[in-house]
């Protein structure tokens, strides 16, 4: 049961990644033919957008395919970690490619002569189909996040910043994030037309760009904190307590670290009292035999226990366990 429902999650989380591709290509090449033909900055900011969004969502199905890779002797908590390295990257390129070149390009175009254009009509067509396509691949991730969120009792919005699924927090994101910057290049040409003052426009290209550094950076500062080894949430933490007290063979827990290997995956290290006084080769028959119960929990890849000393200090379960299930774990 806990396979199946990490298949599941996976293959949602690869049609997610697959639609924002296929959206984001569309988008990319609608763009890049406005921009050519109205010469505005603003278009040529969300094409660079659009283009470091499709080759972003290339980096994330690579991160889906190879950190979905089943544990090996080389790695023995599987390649969960990679998930992570190859979604940085993609955050990466979209501070580079995205964000740095539309802030320099809207920062050239205010330097220069700008001469007006009269081809709103394209710049508007394009806009439109864009935020249609962008909204479907957007519609797609929050559903998503939604649907996950709501088991844990979270919002959509906490759920995405909280959770270890790199993947959907970057489509999701960057979903957000391009339709955001359709508005504000939508603003920026409706004043550019208004007023005639091709100053807009510039302002447009910078606008999205710093939007699009903002994200960039979010997204690197969170694959920062799960690639160097981020603890679960305390509930989560209070939970596996709660279940390894719950054991009969266990009469008390003195030390408890978990620690993410990949989305939706632990590490867990304990150092555990058994109930009785048994021979040393029988406990350690019993303690394999615990790790193997843990491991069976769906988000448990790997667990180390070893034996308390009879003069540390028993941790306590909390009063009010987190009710949501392992299941379940973001």
């Amino acid at each position: 049961m806990a396979e199946q429902q990490r298949e599941e999650t996976t293959d949602v989380g690869l049609l997610t990644v697959l639609v924002a591709l296929g959206a984001n290509a569309l988008v990319a090449t609608a763009k890049t033919v406005a921009a050519v033909l109205t010469g505005s900055a603003s278009m040529v900011a969300e094409s660079a957008h659009s283009w470091a969004d499709t080759g972003n969502e290339v980096f994330l199905l690579v991160a889906e395919r190879r950190g979905n890779r089943p544990a090996d002797a080389d790695h023995p908590r599987g390649h969960g970690r990679e998930t992570y390295v190859w979604t940085m990257f993609a955050a990466v390129g979209l501070l580079v490619a995205g964000s740095a070149l539309s802030i320099w390009h809207g920062i050239g175009e205010l330097a220069a002569h700008h001469h007006e254009h009269s081809r709103y009509v394209v710049n508007w067509v394009v806009l439109g189909t864009a935020f249609v396509l962008e909204g479907i691949s957007f519609l797609q991730a929050a559903r998503e996040a939604r649907g996950r969120g709501r088991r844990l009792g979270l919002h959509p919005l906490t759920f995405v910043f909280r959770t270890s699924d790199a993947t959907l927090r970057a489509v999701f994101l960057e979903d957000l994030a391009a339709l955001l910057g359709l508005l504000i290049a939508g603003a920026a040409i409706g004043l550019h037309q208004l007023t005639g003052d091709p100053i807009w426009d510039a302002l447009g290209s910078i606008g999205v760009g710093l939007l699009l550094g903002v994200v960039a950076i979010f997204l690197i500062v969170r694959n920062h904190d799960f690639l160097v080894g981020e603890t679960i949430p305390q509930t989560m933490w209070n939970e596996t307590l709660s279940r390894l007290l719950e054991r009969p063979e266990v009469d008390r827990v003195t030390y408890l670290h978990i620690e993410y290997v990949g989305p939706m995956r632990f590490f867990v290290v304990a150092a555990v009292d058994l109930t009785g006084d048994e021979a040393e080769s029988s406990v350690a028959v019993r303690l394999r035999k615990l790790e193997a119960d843990l491991e069976r929990l769906e988000p448990v890849v790997d667990a180390v226990l070893t034996l308390a000393t009879p003069d540390e200090p028993s941790l306590s379960a909390p009063t009010t366990p987190d009710p949501a299930p392992a299941s379940v774990y973001p």
